[in-house]
């Protein structure tokens, strides 16, 4: 268990350290409060000291706001190419993670948050990190991103193609990019004779096994790797009352047996997460899209198909490029049947400040509609 020190009152103190970005706690502590001035608060992050906060908490998440408008004023230079300002992106985005990430906070018994105007945090944090244990000290920005979670999952993201709410848990992509989703209620479907069983691979939220299951499926099953994502997916499961058609297992990638249609929406992005919910974005070497492709064939059932929901924006920032993928394809004994595309309407497509504009706003999702030979 890893745990920090620090100093108050002349008295050494300690907490358990908790982050799910897995940083390493921090090796010197100092205590601080409404006085130090957001300069200071800076420049002592920017050295490695982390601070843990003692005063009001809306001043805390002010100067933390104070700190990023800091950090943000040396934004990185533009690459020569998509790839370098892609690096480039990635490294002022990490050094602001670990800037921002030393601003601390402590959650006591039961993860109370004893600091003035302080909301009552403990329901979202069970939420997120399970039963209470020893007090805990975690990043705010950490906090802040556990207090949103759980008002997406009380409040839910409308998915217009199932007519209803998901509701994503702490740690689990949210559907909040619907292009995927359409695509998948949208594809035409393998022949009739071959519409009893389905398989969604790498689930997160369960949406695509609904989408599945309203289309018609007999029986879904449902996987992931992350226990979070199980436990979030056999939730949004029970809600749409498809409990009795939809099978959520893991944790792993395939199921045992072979099904008429297999659907995968892995990481769209080759490159290593930061965070666990970066892990719905970024898949280092692209090892989820490999095993995918190389494990299909094996679970098809004759004249099925698997539809690989992917966006092209690796290959447009240079990590991966069209031909790679269709060797990728073709080593796996696959062909491709058909392939449908849609254009991304998130704001970051139309951010002309983004460093990424150029491959963002060129992006296309596609779903590649994949048989055996």
């Amino acid at each position: 268990m890893s745990t920090i020190h620090w100093t108050e009152a002349r008295t050494t103190r300690s907490a358990r350290w908790h982050s799910e970005s897995a940083t390493p706690p921090p090796g010197r502590v100092i205590v601080a409060d409404d006085r130090i001035k957001a300069d200071t608060a800076y420049r002592l992050a920017c050295e490695g000291t982390a601070l843990l906060w003692q005063g009001d908490y809306h001043n805390a998440r002010q100067l933390l706001q104070a700190m990023r408008r800091r950090v943000e004023r040396k934004s990185p230079r533009p690459g020569n190419d998509p790839l370098e300002s892609f690096h480039l992106h990635r490294r002022a985005r990490s050094h602001r993670a670990r800037v921002l990430g030393r601003l601390l906070v402590l959650l006591e018994d039961g993860y109370a948050l004893n600091l003035r105007r302080a909301p009552d945090v403990r329901q979202a944090c069970v939420e997120a990190y399970g039963p209470p244990r020893e007090p805990t000290a975690i990043s705010l920005t950490e906090l802040l991103g556990v207090l949103g979670a759980h008002q997406w999952r009380l409040k839910g993201v409308r998915v217009p193609a199932l007519g209803a709410r998901i509701h994503p848990h702490y740690g689990v992509f949210s559907p909040v990019r619907g292009e995927y989703v359409d695509l998948v209620a949208e594809a035409p479907l393998p022949a009739p004779a071959a519409r009893r069983t389905a398989f969604d691979l790498g689930t997160g939220t369960g949406v695509l096994a609904a989408v599945l299951a309203r289309r018609g499926f007999e029986r879904v099953t449902a996987t992931d790797i992350s226990p979070r994502a199980l436990a979030c997916a056999r939730d949004n499961v029970g809600r749409l009352g498809l409990a009795a058609r939809v099978e959520v297992a893991g944790p792993r990638l395939f199921p045992e047996g072979r099904a008429d249609l297999i659907v995968c929406n892995p990481p769209w992005i080759p490159a290593r997460p930061t965070s666990q919910l970066e892990h719905g974005v970024y898949d280092p070497g692209g090892g989820m899209l490999h095993d995918f492709l190389h494990g299909l064939a094996a679970h098809l059932t004759p004249g099925g198909e698997g539809w690989l929901v992917l966006s092209d924006l690796a290959e447009r920032l240079g990590l991966r490029t069209r031909r790679q993928l269709l060797t990728r394809i073709e080593a796996a004994g696959l062909r491709v049947v058909d392939k449908a595309d849609t254009l991304p309407r998130h704001p970051r497509a139309t951010d002309t400040a983004d460093p990424l504009h150029t491959a963002r706003s060129a992006e296309v999702i596609s779903l590649w509609r994949l048989a055996g030979p």
